[in-house]
């Protein structure tokens, strides 16, 4: 008996080293990169030569500029005479990551969501959001006028700070929720999307969704994914009513995963209380439907959920948010709490 007891006290400590020394291989075949960008995209496109390669594992610390390309610090500056489409929402990338091929599953976990700055920069453009006429909805009445509004960030008091001088209030301060409007892979069918659209590919979808802390699934249409990042935003109200959120840049830091043979319709998200689906298009009851299908599908595929059940509890406990009601397509981000999901 003190024979036996000996060998399995010997067999678990080499199961100790041996899981040991598991972990310190995975450790040390991590990278972590560090990329300046040089130049931006202001399309996704499978084109794009990449600007740097990752394995599955890997970290990648970067940044981004504002949806402006950095370019307007003050009140009097209008956006209109500085920007052009399509030259707006300058994306960091394309990152390269080895292995993802179409019908897998790109995964980006946002480890660090940081502005870089202490002024974000909001506009009403005369043409632009969900208040005024434009390019998909014309109106007889006048533009809206063009204002820039810049706001101070306290990134030490995580507040955003606006002087209101022609209101009764003064000035207004705000908790900052930094998050990036755009961040996507190249798009299915070889198309190039500009920056200002999402679509299944994720985009500009302008969710508060993707921040620090959450997890980004995207189908892969493109041999290595090709995921681009930028438009960061310090806040951001539902639907990006007047088109624009507390545009900044940010500091980023990505670890990239694959999901092998996994194939998702739209881009998934998760964080500690939710998983949640973006869908985009129009109109809005569209992109709402895409969204709660496909977080139906994801309840049934694997959560084991049968299909009809789920729909009836998404009906009770789901909750909607508007990403944007302002891009040329609109999204819609179904969520399901995660406390109703079956213990692994």
């Amino acid at each position: 008996m003190r024979i036996l007891a000996s060998n399995t006290k010997k067999f678990m400590i080499f199961l100790s080293l041996l899981a040991l020394l598991t972990n310190v291989s995975t450790t040390a075949t991590q990278k972590t990169h560090h990329f300046k960008p040089k130049k931006y995209y202001y399309t996704y496109d499978a084109k794009h030569e990449p600007v740097l390669n990752l394995k599955p594992g890997d970290i990648l610390v970067t940044t981004t500029v504002d949806a402006f390309g950095n370019k307007i610090s003050r009140s009097d500056q209008l956006a209109s005479e500085i920007i052009h489409l399509p030259k707006v929402n300058d994306q960091t990338g394309p990152f390269y990551v080895e292995g993802a091929e179409p019908g897998d599953t790109l995964v980006l976990h946002l480890l660090k969501v940081r502005p870089n700055r202490d002024y974000a920069v909001s506009t009403h453009l005369p043409n632009f959001g969900v208040l005024t006429g434009e390019t998909y909805t014309a109106m007889l009445n006048k533009p809206l006028p063009e204002k820039t509004f810049i706001w101070k960030l306290s990134l030490e008091k995580n507040v955003g700070i606006l002087d209101l001088p022609n209101s009764k209030i003064g000035k207004v301060e705000i908790p900052l929720h930094p998050f990036l409007g755009t961040v996507g892979v190249a798009p299915n069918f070889g198309e190039a999307v500009i920056s200002l659209t999402p679509a299944e590919h994720g985009g500009n979808m302008d969710c508060v969704e993707t921040k620090e802390g959450a997890t980004l699934y995207f189908p892969v249409f493109a041999e290595g994914g090709l995921f681009m990042l930028g438009d960061g935003h310090a806040a951001q109200g539902d639907g990006e009513i007047c088109g624009t959120g507390l545009e900044c840049p940010l500091e980023v830091t990505v670890k990239v995963d694959v999901i092998k043979g996994k194939s998702i319709n739209w881009p998934r998200f998760e964080d500690d209380e939710y998983i949640m689906v973006a869908g985009s298009t129009r109109p809005v009851i569209d992109a709402f439907r895409s969204a709660q299908v496909e977080l139906i599908n994801w309840l049934v595929e694997d959560y084991g959920f049968e299909r009809w059940d789920a729909l009836q509890l998404i009906s009770q406990v789901g909750v909607t948010r508007i990403g944007n009601v302002v891009d040329p397509k609109y999204t819609v981000v179904a969520k399901f709490p995660k406390r109703y999901l079956p213990v692994h």
